[in-house]
């Protein structure tokens, strides 16, 4: 049955009506602004690194001593995903959205104020709250709107935005910092963010999150026809085939309930160790090759091929995942990852093999760290969709607290560069090992995750019914049918599986 017919009740799936329409325009416009958004993310990150030597040299203070204000923001971006994805599952992914761009805007606007190393280590703070939720929202606002079977490879597209902005970070500081001073980093990175924050006004809520929630009809047959652009959609109830019980739960609960806590550890322990090597090799390695006794410039040169093929890695895992099974594809870029780190450390001897290897792990890398998202977002449903994707980022934050700072203590500890990359290399196969075991789990019945999506579910059956004169809802809760329907998204993760 065509996602436009309508059974005697008149209900139309919107996941089954994305997936059979083609990508339009307004999904487009869509998958831009989220692109920007991280693209916020990533020059924010790399503005930093080169405004820390301006501020040091402008307090006459040691580069040492801005360890706290680098350390901030990234404790801010723990804190500002744990806290996000359960209020976007409340309350909407758009609010927050907005909220969490416009607060980080704000925040970065008011680092051109600061006078000391504790003023501008709370403004960092606070900034990396702000950029700590608007990730995991844009990944789940966007992954609502994408179709099924390009869903890994829209979301790594995004992702991409990251690698832009950083570029443009350096670009800019390079530009600006010599002529205005570090301050006008801190006023481009402030008044971006506040512009994409009216941006969003122009974006819809999640259509998923709208049926869960109850939304009047009319407000989703509005965003139904910006997608297919087809006036006759007369549906007046709207249901969400996927993976949920049909009591509600709690955000957080429901992604650490028995049905999903296997799946949501073993995210969290993938991504965490992904984050632990990421940190480590981007904060470390300038100075892990300097001290193998490379030049200067060499060091700069092979620590630039690390973030090189970052767009290659991502989109062609997004690619993968599309086609084949998910979890496998990350968990064999994760393996890759260990192997080519493993291998810098045993060629220290030669340039040209050093740089060569640096570059294949930079795929590695960004590809399978970026893939994680489309991974999380693909294995929960609607209702803790934001929370699952946020915590896993939450929690990884401290695997890239961890990396950031044990690096250094490796180095002041007498470990060689070797030692290091061999070292590093084993959070690498941890994560790979953890992704393997993910995509076996009850292999035997039906296709791996069985046991973590569970045989069971019920599809979030939430009647948007036809509203009143006022173009409101009726009052009083409303029932969902006890029956149960097909699992779209659990048959997607399934169908690659069996391939």
């Amino acid at each position: 049955m065509s996602a436009l017919d309508m059974d005697a009740s008149g209900t139309l799936d919107v996941q089954k009506f994305i997936d059979e329409h083609p990508f339009s325009r307004y999904q487009w416009l869509i998958l831009f602004i989220c692109f920007l958004i991280v693209a916020a993310d990533g020059f924010d990150t790399a503005a930093i690194g080169f405004v820390a030597p301006a501020v040091a040299r402008e307090w006459t203070i040691s580069t040492v001593a801005l360890g706290p204000v680098m350390s901030a923001a990234l404790v801010g971006l723990a804190i500002g995903a744990l806290l996000a994805g359960p209020c976007a599952d409340r309350i909407g992914r758009r609010k927050v959205l907005m909220g969490s761009v416009l607060f980080f805007g704000v925040w970065t606007a008011a680092c051109v104020f600061a006078s000391d190393i504790g003023q501008l280590t709370v403004l960092r703070f606070l900034t990396g709250i702000g950029l700590g939720a608007a990730l995991p929202n844009s990944t789940t606002l966007l992954s609502e709107y994408v179709p099924a079977k390009r869903r890994a490879l829209l979301l790594n597209i995004m992702f991409c935005g990251f690698t832009f902005g950083a570029s443009a970070g350096g670009l800019v500081s390079a530009a600006l910092i010599p002529d205005f001073g570090w301050r006008a980093i801190f006023v481009v990175g402030g008044i971006v963010p506040i512009v994409l924050a009216l941006g969003l006004l122009a974006l819809p809520e999640s259509i998923c999150f709208m049926v869960v929630r109850n939304w009047p009809a009319e407000t989703i047959r509005r965003v139904l026809r910006r997608i297919a652009d087809k006036p006759a959609i007369m549906a007046s109830r709207f249901v969400v085939s996927e993976h949920v019980e049909g009591t509600r739960r709690a955000p957080v609960a429901l992604i650490l309930s028995a049905q999903y806590r296997p799946g949501t550890l073993l995210l969290w322990l993938a991504y965490f160790m992904g984050l632990l090597v990421y940190y480590t090799l981007t904060s470390w390695m300038p100075t892990l090759v300097r001290d193998a006794g490379f030049t200067l410039r060499q060091a700069a040169l092979v620590t630039a091929l690390f973030p090189a093929g970052g767009v290659l890695g991502a989109l062609g895992c997004g690619w993968l995942m599309d086609r084949f099974n998910p979890c496998r594809v990350v968990a064999l870029a994760f393996l890759l990852l260990g192997v080519a780190v493993w291998a810098m450390g045993q060629r220290i001897d030669s340039g040209l093999s050093l740089a060569f290897l640096t570059f294949i792990a930079g795929v590695c890398m960004t590809g399978a760290q970026m893939s994680m998202l489309a991974l999380a977002a693909l294995f929960y449903p609607t209702d803790g969709r934001a929370s699952g994707v946020a915590w896993m980022l939450g929690i990884g934050r401290l695997g890239g607290i961890l990396g950031a700072v044990g690096g250094g203590t490796l180095l002041a500890a007498g470990y060689n560069m070797a030692a290091i990359l061999t070292m590093m290399s084993i959070p690498a196969f941890v994560a790979a090992a953890t992704l393997f075991v993910m995509a076996s789990v009850e292999k035997g019945s039906s296709g791996s995750m069985r046991s973590l999506l569970s045989v069971s579910r019920r599809r979030t059956d939430l009647p948007a019914q036809a509203p009143d004169g006022l173009g409101r809802l009726p009052d009083g809760p409303q029932e969902r049918p006890p029956h149960s329907l097909p699992i779209r998204e659990a048959d997607f993760v399934r169908d690659h599986v069996q391939r």
